[in-house]
């Protein structure tokens, strides 16, 4: 099942700098594990969009409290929601 957690950063630029690097490892490792669906930063700077494949809220929070920008205190809140994907573009998705 998926959920979508809308998580709110930190706002301590030089904080969320330094823990991206790992961050970005931890969730290359959930997308090889195939737990994570989607990831990205919203474009102002509040926070991001982490969709991720699990089986429960609980193991969502589990993921979320594993994450190195949870450790280094950029993740302030968040709110996680089962989520259902009826649509998609392919042609609008970003190339990697």
């Amino acid at each position: 099942m998926k959920f979508a957690a809308v998580i709110e950063y930190s706002q301590d630029r030089e904080k969320v700098e330094a823990a991206r690097p790992a961050h970005r490892a931890y969730l290359t490792s959930l997308l090889e594990k195939n737990q994570l669906f989607a990831a990205g930063p919203f474009e102002d700077g509040y926070g991001a969009l982490i969709i991720y494949e699990a089986d429960s809220p609980a193991a969502v929070e589990a993921l979320i409290a594993a994450d190195p920008f949870h450790a280094a205190g950029v993740f302030i809140r968040w709110t996680v929601r089962p989520w259902k994907l009826v649509f998609s573009n392919p042609r609008l998705m970003p190339q990697a």
